[in-house]
């Protein structure tokens, strides 16, 4: 069966999906290094609350654009401004540990949707409409779109690059990174950064709601293979590009949203692989409880 996806690359009027379809591979390296970071410390839920609380930028800016004449105001950077605010927000917290993690995470969360939801609703021009940053559309994706992940993606993989030693003593270990002479909360600061503008950077393919599900379900299922960080990062980037061109693909050979339907590849992948573990394990399990009973 021929490909849907590599025929319509073909086509001259097609420019937006092959700006999508390079934004995601370009975009798969940042969530492979990132998203192996944010699963390995086990970050995941400030990682979502800081993408939620992106939407209050977009919200902001869309305001901005239609009802104040900003025509220079770009939607993601008003995401990416309100990403690294709440990473810095909620870094802050956690590290003076003035607060419940919990409960930072849920009141900085909500505050950036309900901000972005009330911007929306106040724009009274231009039929302005939030579901495609929810939900992600690739017909939105531009040329500039292009440029703005290029470069997001090269600051983030050069701090990767300087300071991947750092990241590492406090992912796995904080009081051995303290004991190396680490500044573990400039580090951890600088991690929840990183994880804000890698979720800004892909929020026009899949969206707001499910962008954390692609910076963590691929490192995820890369973590039951690799024996190394730098392991589970190569599995989690080939995955990544692999559920986005898989999910490129069904959406136009079904005609669905491409957003929703990358994430459903990676979500059931990520189950299937559960799934099989848990059958692989049980034999041996059962083995030793009837041992156990003799």
């Amino acid at each position: 069966m021929a490909s849907q996806l590599l025929e319509a690359l073909g086509s001259p009027l097609n420019g937006f999906l092959r700006n999508a379809l390079i934004a995601g591979l370009l975009a798969s390296i940042l969530f492979g290094i990132v998203g192996t970071y944010v699963v390995t410390k086990r970050i995941t839920y400030i990682a979502g609350a800081i993408a939620h609380c992106a939407l209050g930028g977009i919200g902001f800016a869309l305001f901005a654009r239609h009802e104040l004449g900003w025509e220079n105001v770009d939607p993601l950077h008003g995401a990416l401004i309100a990403a690294l605010a709440a990473a810095l927000l909620i870094g802050t917290v956690v590290l003076s540990r003035s607060e419940r993690e919990d409960t930072v995470i849920g009141a900085t969360w909500a505050t950036g949707m309900a901000i972005g939801f009330m911007f929306v609703k106040m724009v009274r021009r231009g039929g302005v409409s939030i579901e495609s940053w929810l939900f992600g559309d690739i017909n939105f994706v531009s040329r500039a779109d292009l440029w703005t992940v290029a470069a997001l993606g090269a600051a983030v993989l050069l701090l990767v690059l300087l300071f991947h030693r750092q990241f590492v003593a406090v992912c796995f270990d904080e009081e051995f990174a303290r004991a190396r002479g680490i500044n573990v909360p400039f580090f951890y600061l600088l991690l929840l950064c990183m994880s804000a503008v890698t979720v800004v950077v892909l929020v026009r393919l899949v969206g707001i709601i499910m962008v954390i599900a692609l910076l963590t379900l691929p490192a995820a299922i890369g973590s039951r293979f690799a024996r190394g960080l730098g392991g589970m990062m190569a599995w989690a980037t080939i995955l990544c590009a692999l559920f986005l061109i898989l999910g490129l693909e069904f959406s136009l050979r079904w005609n669905i949203i491409a957003g929703p339907s990358i994430i459903l590849i990676a979500a059931g992948s990520y189950f299937s692989i559960l799934l099989l573990g848990k059958i692989k394990n049980r034999p041996a399990l059962l083995t030793r409880q009837d041992r156990q009973r003799e």
